[in-house]
């Protein structure tokens, strides 16, 4: 989507992770954040498909790599050089990766960038429900904008993702945005001063892995690029709509990385539907 981005984290020093270390670059993502151990293996997830194209996870990882992020590790140059740092709950998981994350969080905090966090709920790998309840919300408010699903809502406050009640329990003051993402409905918006909601798009879908990110991700395109977006109604709107559309292409190939869409393919499906 012609943004410049970096991650940050640990893989086993094995096929598996040099893969996945030359993918990111190939994607032009900066690797300078990633990490190999010798002594631990890469994380794997095995995602099978239901036939309407909506997914479940397996995981192999005891511990793996990702777990063995140690604080000492960070590289905080990199992230200080970031206007925003957007991070999951998978990390919060267990030590020493849970203080990699905390670390990284204040150093970008004291930087002034804009933390961003998708919980991205992955309940086989939680303890148990309460302990992932408990580990997402740990860090809820320092966040500076949110992204749930509204599975996600339901999850987290253990009522109906549709009552904005519900919804606006999970506010809080400092929160510059709160997304809440409804599937193929497209998403609803909440901030101090305005709220509403903004329609998706109908496609063929396959595949729903990614979906997510490929929401997230351009929305960060976008707030990287103009942060007065949280502000502006409208801006926020614009960007909505183009995050509802990499969405919803998102689902219309199989696997994550190869149905991420360009700009040009998103901008087409936007006056396609407008037309």
């Amino acid at each position: 989507l012609g943004g410049s981005s970096a991650f940050v984290g640990k893989f086993g020093d094995d096929e598996f992770g040099h893969m996945l270390v030359d993918i990111l670059k190939k994607n032009g993502v900066n690797a300078e954040g990633c990490l190999f151990d010798e002594h631990a293996r890469t994380a794997l997830a095995f995602v099978t498909l239901k036939s309407n194209g909506e997914r479940e996870f397996m995981f192999y990882r005891n511990p793996s790599a990702d777990m063995l992020l140690t604080e000492a590790e960070l590289n905080l140059d990199l992230i200080r050089r970031a206007k925003i740092f957007h991070y999951g709950s998978i990390s919060l998981i267990t030590e020493p990766c849970r203080s990699a994350h905390v670390a990284a969080m204040r150093a970008a905090k004291s930087a002034g960038i804009l933390c961003s966090y998708d919980p991205n709920v992955r309940l086989p790998l939680w303890p148990s429900e309460d302990a992932a309840r408990a580990g997402i919300l740990s860090i809820w408010k320092e966040a500076d904008f949110i992204k749930v699903s509204d599975d996600e809502v339901a999850f987290l406050t253990q009522g109906d993702a549709n009552d904005e009640k519900n919804v606006l329990s999970l506010w809080f003051d400092g929160l510059k945005l709160l997304i809440v993402t409804d599937g193929e409905k497209g998403c609803r918006y909440f901030t101090k001063d305005f709220k509403g909601s903004v329609p998706g798009f109908s496609v063929n879908t396959v595949d729903t892995t990614g979906a997510g990110d490929a929401f997230v991700g351009s929305l960060l395109v976008n707030v990287a690029k103009d942060d007065s977006i949280f502000h502006n109604e409208e801006k926020l709107r614009e960007a909505l709509k183009f995050s509802n559309a990499c969405g919803a292409i998102c689902t219309t190939k199989k696997g994550a990385i190869p149905a991420l869409p360009t700009v040009a393919v998103a901008q087409e499906l936007i006056s396609k539907a407008a037309n």
